[in-house]
């Protein structure tokens, strides 16, 4: 593959390798292995392994930094969610991963460049490459610059939905009146804020924080939920 190609993927995920042979495995596909028996390259079957633990790890950090409070059963609900063959193929085809992987004959007559298969285990392996050549904190980055739409749509689960608009139930009924929530302090790059938010609401007043305004705002709806009922 050329120089120039591997550059545009390079850019596509925002990391420049030190060393491109880890990117060259992980683009290389069994099919494309099979058909060069007397060559010494590896496909890409072992850094998808590596890259399918290092995903969930990641993953996991993310959960529980954005919804403290959920549960174990949640977590992995939402993780499952985020990370299986159809989320990590969409993912894929976001950067347009296919282009770049190396197949065999047979599966280019298949179209296996957009395989959901082919393409989730390409995915997997290009987070092993990133990892081996980057370690954690440069494969999380990346993991969360290309998860950022995915984790906005789960950015609330049923749960953390339920706190607001139980508070706003409450209030409407005692107070007559609704939350209000401020932004009060943004920490951190912008690919991993934290965000501290003050909710008032009557003389009540209560702060919540999280890796974003909505999860921030759902933390401080159930401080002042749990306030207001032990009154």
């Amino acid at each position: 593959m050329g120089k120039n190609k591997l550059e545009d993927l390079q850019k596509k995920i925002d990391y420049t390798f030190f060393d491109i042979n880890h990117l060259k495995t992980a683009l290389r596909h069994s099919s494309f292995v099979n058909e060069q028996p007397s060559a010494d390259i590896e496909d890409n079957e072992r850094y998808e392994f590596l890259g399918d633990a290092v995903l969930n790890l990641i993953i996991s950090h993310i959960l529980m930094d954005r919804y403290p409070d959920l549960s174990e059963g949640d977590l992995s609900r939402t993780r499952s969610y985020l990370v299986n063959e159809n989320q990590l193929a969409g993912l894929a085809r976001d950067i347009q991963l296919g282009e770049f992987i190396e197949l065999g004959k047979g599966e280019k007559q298949t179209k296996g460049r957009k395989k959901k298969s082919i393409l989730a285990d390409a995915f997997e392996a290009l987070t092993a490459a990133v990892y081996l050549d980057g370690g954690f904190d440069r494969t999380s980055r990346m993991i969360v610059q290309l998860f950022n739409p995915l984790l906005d749509k789960v950015d609330m689960p049923e749960q953390y939905r339920d706190y607001k608009s139980r508070l706003q139930e409450m209030v409407q009924t005692k107070f007559k009146s609704i939350p209000v929530y401020t932004v009060v302090e943004e920490t951190g790059p912008d690919h991993d804020k934290t965000f501290k938010v003050e909710l008032s609401v009557g003389k009540t007043q209560t702060r919540g924080t999280g890796k974003s305004k909505k999860s921030a705002e759902q933390a401080a709806a159930k401080k002042a939920l749990d306030l207001l009922e032990s009154e």
